[in-house]
């Protein structure tokens, strides 16, 4: 026979229930997720218009990707393709983070989901807790970082050497950080695993 769960007092009941107030919050990030898959269709459709020859579709893109400074191509060129794909790609890391930040945020600090039997379950998931979001989220930032500075670094000779030298100490710090944070996971986890064997 089991025990009956011992029930909350009306203060700390309240207190906790509070935690549902987090729920409108990672609504609106579902809402900017659609807002991002629409942004990617609208610049895809662009660049497979352009592909095909479309002048408004060129011109949309060419101005999506316009830097300060730098030579406005009058066709589609490989570096076009290359900064387009690139923003791309740096739309797709950035809806991946907030999937982290909506599915790991609400398992780890409003209600538990209950998708051990899941087959689509994340990997990532199954041992989710606040340390392992902040360096997935962590590490996600670096990626979305590096792709930035991949698209400044084309266009090198557009941009001055100090934003040039900004953004690579600023991709830097964040590799630093990410590091720095997968180490204090590392070490806490070590010692709750060695306080749980004495």
């Amino acid at each position: 026979m089991t025990e009956p769960k011992p029930k909350l007092r009306p203060l700390p009941a309240f207190i906790f229930m509070t935690r549902w107030l987090q729920l409108p919050l990672y609504l609106g990030l579902i809402l900017a997720q659609c807002v991002y898959v629409f942004h990617f269709w609208v610049e895809l459709k662009d660049l497979i218009g352009a592909a095909f020859g479309n002048d408004a579709s060129l011109q949309h893109l060419i101005q999506a990707v316009a830097v300060p400074n730098a030579p406005v191509p009058d066709k589609l060129n490989e570096t076009t393709i290359m900064l387009v794909v690139l923003g791309l790609i740096d739309v797709v890391m950035i809806s991946n983070l907030l999937v982290m930040v909506i599915i790991g945020g609400y398992e780890t600090f409003i209600s538990r989901m209950n998708l051990d039997t899941h087959p689509d379950q994340p990997e990532w998931l199954s041992h989710v807790n606040a340390s392992v979001l902040k360096t997935k989220l962590a590490m996600a930032i670096i990626g979305i970082s590096s792709i930035h500075l991949l698209k400044t670094f084309i266009n090198a000779a557009a941009y001055d050497p100090k934003t040039l030298i900004a953004q690579t100490v600023i991709h830097i710090v964040f590799l630093l950080s990410a590091l720095a944070i997968a180490y204090t996971d590392r070490i806490t986890t070590h010692t709750h695993h060695n306080s749980k064997h004495h």
